[in-house]
């Protein structure tokens, strides 16, 4: 088979993220595979240069997943014509001005999200990339979970009958280093660097509830800092200045009538449910509940008929009557399915529905939901003009 390559700048790819679902189960999966085949039969081989401001971490990441190409000068590497795409996963404060770079460099750009902090800035840098001609994406990981997609295909498949309303969980506790060390970073839990949980989770929430049920059309929301002191990487005290968690309430544009869906987020909760996120349809002819791999349905004939009577023990056994939704097809990691996707895009114009526009609508969510916190109101969504 011919083979092709493309180049890819990797810009923070140190990170959980960046390094797990994005170097290694994606890009560094994807070459091992042999590829991305392309319609004209070529095998689309990426070969990855990681950029990072450690040296010595970024060669010792390079050394170890077989990549020849590492550096620390992010200029040199966007001025190299042999790497057609910019990825970024690192901060979401310096995301704007790289992805700047990368367009003006004529490079391709795929991001995690939030693209920005500030719609205004997610507006305009979706604009340069469509006003450059580049080609632009950003992560919608949770889209190709199998929990969602079996849920997604319920909906398609018009299981439901008229949707009613979603009910989302999401979220554990986060341990504050008091007793046991905290399994998130501490810039996570300081406005100042970029932490709240409504900035990090409504952008997911948008992409979800926007491609999985209907479209959002207004928010009311709750952000609340629960614990008001952590304990930071080097064991040092600190003020928790972001919201841990976030109470919301959607209205959907339903094709049937409004859907009202709520989601809870919280760094700050016990797991007492099948996930540590779920999603529960309700629908006039059936209900789903799914999390990030599973998926059960309850139809109409299968039912229970409860009579509240507090006064005797429930005899219902509440699980019963649900069927779990079979793995009747091959469910690949999310993220590797998206780079794959944006690869074809970049080398044969093939669909990539996340672009930079759709990423800002997730921007738009997260910052109408805390001028919902701010002034205790529901806020309406205006269509973005990209």
């Amino acid at each position: 088979m011919k083979q092709k390559r493309i180049g890819i700048i990797m810009h923070g790819v140190t990170g959980r993220m960046g390094m797990n679902q994005h170097l290694i189960r994606s890009v560094i999966a994807i070459r091992d595979q042999g590829g991305v085949n392309l319609k004209d039969g070529t095998a689309l081989i990426p070969d990855p240069i990681i950029v990072g401001r450690n040296a010595d971490r970024i060669e010792a990441l390079a050394q170890t997943h077989g990549i020849a190409r590492h550096t620390t000068d992010l200029d040199a590497a966007l001025a190299n014509p042999d790497d057609a795409i910019f990825f970024d996963a690192a901060s979401t404060q310096m995301r704007p001005g790289l992805l700047r770079r990368a367009i003006d460099a004529g490079k391709h750009v795929y991001c995690e999200k939030p693209v920005s902090e500030k719609l205004e800035d997610a507006v305009t840098i979706a604009r340069h990339a469509k006003g450059a001609g580049v080609k632009n994406g950003i992560v919608h990981d949770k889209l190709d979970l199998p929990g969602l997609l079996k849920l997604k295909r319920l909906r398609d498949l018009g299981f439901f009958g008229k949707i009613l309303s979603v009910k989302g969980e999401f979220g554990y506790w986060v341990f504050t280093g008091d007793d046991l060390t905290p399994q998130r970073p501490s810039w996570n839990y300081r406005a100042e660097d970029g932490g709240g949980i409504i900035s990090d989770m409504l952008c997911h929430w948008r992409y979800v509830l926007d491609n999985v049920v209907a479209p959002v059309k207004s928010v009311s929301c709750l952000g609340f800092t629960h614990i008001a002191e952590r304990l930071d990487e080097s064991g040092a005290r600190y003020k928790a200045t972001a919201d841990d968690a976030a109470y919301a309430t959607f209205l959907l544009d339903g094709p049937d009538g409004e859907i009202v869906a709520h989601i809870n987020s919280s760094w700050c909760t016990r797991v007492r449910r099948d996930d540590l996120v779920t999603f529960q349809i309700d629908g006039t002819h059936g209900s789903a509940v799914a999390g990030l791999h599973k998926c059960y349905t309850q139809h109409r004939v299968n039912t229970p008929k409860p009579v509240w009577n507090p006064d005797e023990p429930q005899r219902l056994d509440f699980y019963d009557g649900w069927e779990e939704v079979p793995d009747n097809a091959v469910f690949d990691n999310g993220f590797k399915v998206q780079w794959e996707q944006f690869l074809r895009h970049v080398a044969e114009d093939a669909p990539f529905p996340y672009s930079l526009a759709e990423g800002a609508k997730g921007v738009q969510l997260a910052e109408a939901g805390y001028e919902s916190s701010r002034r205790r109101c529901w806020i309406d969504l205006e269509d973005l003009a990209i």
